[in-house]
């Protein structure tokens, strides 16, 4: 495996390569190009600018989070076809440049749902947390303006203002879009992209749904360990692939984390390793990496995905806010670099634990 972090870019990030470089184990970064819009196509030598400013650093692109979908190819109108032709060219774009993940998701109108941006733990750190309660007592359109906590000054992915102000159309969209016909149009979609996918040796890593569930009526498919391999059968070619996030999968507690990765081997391109704490089964809250801080047993998750021959990308995920950092929620430095280093002792010891 290779250890990386997110890095939101130069413009966007309070984290810097520089500080990236410095996390002992971490050789890559996972980036985008976070100005970009769904359904645009990236320019070559915007690719090439990113790549060159993170080689600069003495790091690569070892994936991208993510190029994101738009919703004319999550509910199968005809624009789809427009928008499937544009990410074809930017994913020729990409594999031109050498890179070879992209990681995604075909999650409706809410890329993912928290309900607190800076929920206070015990030792004084803040986190993100998502409590259904809260979630059920709002209405969507009034999503955006209800969520509690401090943001810094940044806006979270998937919840840009722009996106958000038109939260009544995409609602609308998505009226007679249930499970059976979004996963038909993720079949379509995947069918159209894998012959460049082919080509250029990229693998696509879908991101499962967070939390794991219908929230607000709305379909969610990448849930469980039945659902993603629906989609991997579907669509049998291993470049369609998946983005095992544990703190995804895991906010459904009746998903065994290490069973779903054993099932996915040879498919899991990319791996979102995270711990959560939960108060109830619909109350949870991130947690640190170590494993007695929250409710996930991270050895056994790491083990499997040893177990399975898991060669790829891993980054820490969902930091908590610690040391009196001001970051974007989730996504500071101190938090995710402690985690990194606890993922790679683990790997370190299981790994000799095999000799």
């Amino acid at each position: 495996m290779e250890m990386t972090l997110r890095w939101y870019g130069k413009d966007f990030d309070t984290v810097t390569l520089k500080q990236i470089r410095q996390i002992p184990g971490v050789t890559g970064v996972i980036t985008t190009l976070y100005d970009t819009q769904p359904g645009e196509v990236w320019p070559r030598e915007r690719i090439q600018a990113i790549k060159a400013e993170v080689e600069a650093a003495g790091l690569h692109i070892a994936g991208i989070e993510s190029v994101n979908i738009h919703d004319a190819i999550k509910t199968g109108v005809p624009e789809r076809e427009q928008y499937i032709a544009n990410y074809i060219k930017t994913l020729e774009n990409l594999g031109k440049e050498g890179i070879h993940l992209v990681c995604y998701n075909f999650m409706p109108v809410f890329d993912w749902t928290r309900t607190e941006l800076a929920r206070m733990r015990p030792d004084g750190s803040t986190v993100l947390a998502y409590t259904q309660e809260a979630v059920d007592a709002l209405k969507p359109e009034n999503m955006f303006e209800s969520i509690s906590g401090d943001t810094n000054g940044t806006v979270m992915p998937g919840w840009e203002p722009e996106r958000m102000a038109k939260i009544k159309d995409l609602f609308e969209m998505y009226k007679d879009i249930d499970d059976d016909k979004l996963f038909e149009n993720l079949k379509y979609f995947l069918e159209k992209i894998m012959p460049v996918c082919d080509k250029y040796d990229i693998n696509m890593a879908i991101h499962p749904d967070d939390p794991a569930w219908s929230v607000f009526g709305l379909p969610r498919i990448i849930t469980n360990k039945t659902n993603i391999l629906r989609m991997m059968n579907m669509v049998d070619n291993p470049h369609n692939g998946v983005t095992f996030c544990s703190g995804s999968y895991g906010t459904n507690l009746e998903n065994d984390l290490p069973d779903m990765i054993r099932s996915l081997k040879g498919r899991i391109h990319f791996a979102h390793v995270r711990n959560l704490k939960f108060n109830t089964p619909t109350d949870f809250e991130e947690a640190a990496h170590l494993s007695s801080d929250g409710t996930f047993d991270m050895y056994e998750i790491m083990k499997a995905l040893y177990e399975i021959g898991f060669t790829g990308p891993i980054r820490p995920d969902h930091g908590r806010m610690i040391w009196d950092e001001v970051a974007m929620p989730g996504y500071g430095l101190y938090d995710r670099a402690l985690g990194a280093c606890y993922l790679q002792g683990l790997w370190e010891a299981i790994e000799k634990a095999d000799r």
